[in-house]
């Protein structure tokens, strides 16, 4: 079967959804993942006795993996083949949900998340490769992009709503075996639906000090912004965390210029809308995900809600996501990838901008408009910037542009979590750590916009 939907000589083929039905259900798992836990972090605190410093290792031992993962991920993809790649994920991604349900302690849950991590990691570089390698006009691609990115979509808007209903009924350890199914469906999936593809640069060497350096920068940043919610910013503890984010970065850079096959080429970042893209993608996560976290405990800890009342709190803003991807993809196609990534992070700025000035105390309808502001300006976004982030990425290197790409966004959502569950954390009332969290939010929103302009005009 050719899955391929045209090739760039102007005619295109008919459209087969397959493969693209086949790779979303590893991207499905994994947005689900990101976003169900939230709503269950009360309940695991309760069962588990642990603070929300302890919490946000539950998130953030699955965000820091997946991001410090992701370009080996993709250098694995280029020379594995995509399609051996993504089962390998789907199978690493499973196993680590159902340790996860069974975990019994906290530090085997987060240790059980940190496996989840490798299979996202895989699974993600490995579905945009295959998407790259399946659908040859970039029409074709950018409707492929739209849906990838729809699908997204639901599983952001989900994912609340199913954390809230499966916590408040059969308990929060079924979060995590609800993957199963799924992963069953996607092997079976790709294994009817998308045509094998051909290893790419088998002459490369695994970059191992690289990614040592990257993944201890990545961890040792988020461990300091975590553990300043506990001891303070000026803590030994927390600076020690921050001199050796920096040293790691800076060594990770160094390797990198010096490597004869870097994990991560820098020479790739001359190309502006992969640069462009993943700044944006970075500082989006930053905003978005911190504030998910943040809104599950004003709703939860600060007001008293259920689980279950909690997701559906939360759904205006993750159901909206399903419309802003349409409207994004769609814009995307026909404008490229400026306009709708420049809007969608101006608009989701004023949100932040509404909730800061609302407060924590405001009334819940009060703050729907400004979440569904949020949510839909994060919805156009995303399918602009990864269809600009692999359109420009190096010849034959779609796995390294997706890996770069998901990996600033999981290190954005890493950083988010940490930093503004840090500002709730070590505030002694709600009220001032929730408005500084959404300015802080707010302004990686703004910047973003800013950063967005820069993207190269649409080709005539």
């Amino acid at each position: 079967m050719s899955a391929v939907t045209g090739h760039d000589t102007g005619t295109a083929a008919r459209f087969d959804p397959r493969p693209m039905i086949a790779v979303c259900f590893g991207w499905f798992m994994v947005i689900v993942d990101a976003t169900i836990v939230n709503v269950a972090l009360p309940a695991i605190g309760d069962e588990f006795s642990t603070s929300v410093s302890g919490l946000q290792w539950v998130v953030d031992a699955y965000t820091v993996v997946f991001a410090g993962l992701l370009l080996s991920a993709g250098w694995l993809g280029d020379r594995a083949g995509g399609i051996r790649t993504l089962r390998v994920g789907l199978v690493v991604f499973t196993v680590g949900s159902v340790l996860c349900g069974a975990a019994l302690s906290l530090s085997m849950l987060v240790a059980c998340r940190a496996v989840q991590g490798v299979g996202a990691a895989l699974l993600v570089p490995a579905s945009l490769s295959l998407i790259q390698a399946n659908y040859g006009d970039r029409r074709a691609r950018a409707r492929a992009h739209a849906q990838w990115g729809m699908v997204g979509g639901v599983a952001s808007g989900c994912g609340p709503l199913l954390g809230g209903v499966l916590t408040s009924t059969v308990g929060w350890r079924w979060i995590f075996f609800l993957s199963v199914p799924s992963a069953i469906a996607g092997l079976l999936a790709a294994g009817r639906w998308v045509p094998k593809d051909s290893p790419r640069d088998r002459a490369g060497r695994f970059d191992a000090p690289g990614q040592l350096f990257g993944i201890v920068a990545l961890a040792a940043v988020t461990a300091a912004m975590v553990e300043a919610g506990r001891t303070g910013w000026t803590s030994p503890g927390v600076l020690l965390g921050f001199a050796g984010s920096v040293l790691s970065a800076a060594a990770f850079v160094a390797v990198e210029a010096r490597a004869e096959h870097p994990m991560l080429p820098l020479s790739a970042f001359r190309r502006r809308e992969l640069s462009v893209a993943t700044t944006v993608g970075f500082l989006m996560n930053v905003g978005f995900y911190g504030q998910l976290f943040v809104l599950t405990f004003l709703f939860q800890r600060a007001r008293g809600d259920s689980a279950v009342v909690t997701g559906l709190a939360l759904l205006p803003q993750t159901a909206i996501v399903v419309l802003g991807t349409w409207i994004g993809g769609l814009a995307n196609r026909r404008a490229g990838p400026r306009a709708p990534t420049s809007a969608g992070m101006a608009l989701g700025a004023a949100g932040f901008l509404a909730l800061a000035l609302l407060g924590a105390a405001a009334a819940y309808p009060a703050l729907v408009v400004p979440m569904v502001a949020v949510g839909l300006g994060t919805s156009i976004t995303m399918p602009a910037v990864t269809s600009a982030a692999v359109e420009g990425a190096p010849p034959g290197r779609a796995g390294l542009a997706s890996g770069v790409l998901n990996a600033s966004r999981q290190v954005g959502a890493a950083v988010g979590i940490a930093l503004l569950g840090t500002l709730i954390a070590g505030s002694a009332d709600f009220g001032p750590g929730f408005r500084d969290a959404m300015f802080v939010a707010g302004a990686a929103f703004a910047l973003a916009t800013l950063i967005g302009l820069r993207l190269p005009d649409p080709e005539t």
